[in-house]
């Protein structure tokens, strides 16, 4: 294989796309100090894998990117490529095939450096293995820098074997020498941790075990135990399935009980009703007769207010007798029929007032009865229901029977008054 062009973009003082071709025999690049010469080889290194920024004389990879003079703007983008002729078919045996190859390295700010050959993506240690397969590199001794010839004559014999190395072609298969004893040393760690983890396995296996055996005694009780709290729950439950019938008919029983107590409880709530029914009437008679008390005493009224005319025009009659002499016996008569009037208007008051004392005197002796035998009825129902409610139905049914008297002694009371009476 042969180097036939490198192709620079935006790489250090490259500012413009520039294209180097190597033709057959020398090529040779001459130039004045600072035009640029050295940056011809530190790009050759850059794309052949360089990963040190100080080797490219500069404090970053990014360094390299064109930073921009007075009349030219910086660059985000370095691009450098080269091509390479295979006519021989002598390259690594992945491109062996192919007439040309190029492998192109390109670095853009804040995003890194990739690597592409012939445009397909590839890490930087395939691009550096496929130059290490070409006996050559970033760091290969063929790549002579300033002061490196005294370097050589002056190397210690390991640099000239490198060198040896290099120029027989076997570099290559010293770096894949050096990732295998790499990858072996890794599998040898790997064993070992395995070893280690085998071992702990089997300790924990150990104690699994043992846990394993506790697990299975306990098992074992316990499910003998959940027999035994089966047979337990069983016999539970059959004693409960009686005892709920027990109380089953109990409460059947009570039932009925409560049934007939509720019925004679509406029964005597009916005979209380009657005798309330009864006693309306002589609510109504009362009503009756306040307003035939309130209709006299406004008749009573009237007559007071008769009876005080009258006696003015006593007064005046008096006043005027010594002026009307030819008169008096007109005027006495009129005072006699006057005086009798007045007799006979207070006696007919005073019977009013009898009478509206002894129907006041009634209704309020008839209302204290009621209240009075109400409470005593009311009494002797909490009474029968207490009786009830002990199952005493003979000592209920004898206070029962004083109902009757009550209510006739009430009545009885009365028997002199024909209204009440009725």
């Amino acid at each position: 294989m042969e180097f036939k062009k490198i192709q620079l973009n935006g790489f250090k003082s490259f500012a413009e796309r520039t294209t180097i071709l190597i033709e057959n025999g020398l090529t040779g690049i001459v130039g004045p100090n600072g035009c640029g010469k050295s940056n011809i080889v530190e790009s050759l290194r850059w794309v052949m894998g360089e990963t040190s920024a100080k080797s490219m004389r500069g404090s970053g990879m990014e360094d390299v990117i064109f930073s921009g003079t007075s009349n030219k703007p910086s660059k985000n983008i370095a691009e450098v490529s080269v091509g390479i002729k295979n006519e021989n078919k002598d390259g690594p045996i992945q491109y062996k095939n192919l007439d040309e190859v190029e492998i192109r390295r390109k670095i853009e700010k804040d995003k890194g450096s990739k690597f592409y050959i012939n445009e397909k993506e590839v890490r930087a240690k395939d691009a550096q293995m496929f130059f290490a397969d070409l006996s050559t590199g970033a760091h290969s001794p063929s790549i002579i820098s300033q002061g490196r010839i005294g370097a050589l004559v002056t190397a210690k014999p390991t640099d000239r074997r490198a060198i040896l190395e290099e120029a027989a072609g076997i570099a290559g298969l010293h770096v894949r020498r050096h990732e295998a004893e790499l990858r072996l040393g890794a599998a040898e760690n790997n064993l070992k941790r395995a070893d280690e983890l085998r071992k702990q396995q089997e300790r924990q296996l150990i104690s699994l075990q043992k846990q394993a055996e506790e697990a299975t005694k306990y098992k074992i009780i316990s499910e003998e135990i959940k027999k035994i709290e089966a047979g337990l729950y069983y016999l539970r439950l059959k004693d409960i399935d009686y005892e709920i019938k027990l109380e089953n008919e109990i409460n059947d029983e009570a039932s009925g009980e409560v049934n007939n107590y509720n019925n004679e409880i509406n029964n005597f709530e009916k005979s209380l009703k009657d005798e309330t029914d009864k006693v309306s009437p002589l609510r109504e008679k009362n009503i009756e007769n306040l307003s035939k008390l309130q209709r006299l005493n406004l008749e009573l009224k009237g007559i007071d207010e008769e009876n005080e005319r009258t006696q003015t025009e006593i007064k005046n009659i008096k006043k005027s007798l010594t002026t009307i002499d030819e008169d008096i016996d007109r005027e006495k008569s009129i005072i006699i029929d006057a005086t009798s009037n007045e007799k006979r208007l207070k006696e007919e008051k005073n019977d009013l007032i009898e009478i509206d004392s002894k129907y006041y005197d009634t209704e309020k002796k008839s209302s204290e009865d009621l209240d009075t035998t109400k409470n005593t009825l009311k009494a002797e129902i909490d009474k029968i229901k207490e009786l009830i409610n002990a199952k005493k139905n003979e000592e209920a049914i004898s206070l029962l029977e004083n109902f009757k008297t009550i209510i006739e002694a009430y009545a009885g009371s009365y028997s002199k008054n024909q209204n009440i009476k009725k």
